[in-house]
């Protein structure tokens, strides 16, 4: 009896996933549905005004998936997230106090929003060049800009450009490399942002000295 009892397999529990990771587990999911194009692009937009996934988790998915129309799908991503960054530029210059302060304060993210627009006012070019490339999420970027009014016309171009590269270049690896990519991309994301702003800082100083 006591042989049998010592050598019962003990009843498995199950893992509770914070509501984080069943959000981030829910995103990724449409990766393996045939919307999954619509929902990048979805993604991409709410992300760069309100919502907390970053569209790079169903991009490198996507991308994975289908590497020849890896570009594509960063040219999706791309267009969501600069309208999403529109629309949270009118948040910022329109509906602060009624919906860009919840955001704001939702992330805890006063003092990040405070430095960004002391960043605008150093240097607009730099602040929104190097945005897609932070830890700050780029929703306090979007907002800020507005809240700071930001001309509208220079925050849309630069946010494409910066936004382009980050995605083109995630793309760009997972198109050229395939899946066995993605290891290197997750493992190494933080560096690689990195060197690209050190890249992007140096041209922007290049371009000074020259004009």
């Amino acid at each position: 009896m006591t042989g049998e009892v010592s050598g019962a397999r003990a009843p498995s529990v199950p893992v509770k996933r914070s509501w984080v990771r069943r959000l981030y587990d829910w995103v990724l999911g449409w990766a393996e549905s045939a919307y999954g194009s619509a929902a990048l692009f979805v993604l991409a937009f709410v992300e760069a005004s309100f919502f907390l996934v970053p569209p790079d988790v169903l991009l490198i998915a996507l991308c994975v998936g289908k590497p020849r129309r890896s570009l594509f799908f960063a040219g999706l991503c791309t267009a969501g997230s600069v309208m999403g960054g529109i629309f949270g530029y009118v948040i910022g210059y329109q509906l602060y106090e009624f919906i860009g302060r919840p955001i704001i304060e939702f992330y805890d993210a006063g003092a990040a929003f405070q430095r960004v627009g002391d960043l605008y006012k150093a240097n607009l070019v730099m602040a929104l060049g190097t945005a897609g490339f932070t830890p700050i999420p780029y929703k306090v970027f979007t907002i800020a800009a507005g809240a700071f009014a930001v001309p509208f016309l220079p925050f849309v171009a630069i946010s494409a450009v910066s936004r382009g590269a980050r995605f083109f270049l995630v793309a760009g690896l997972i198109r050229r490399w395939g899946p066995q990519i993605r290891t290197f991309i997750d493992r190494y994301f933080n560096l690689l942002t990195l060197v690209f702003v050190a890249a992007l800082i140096v041209g922007f100083i290049v371009l000074k000295y020259l004009h």
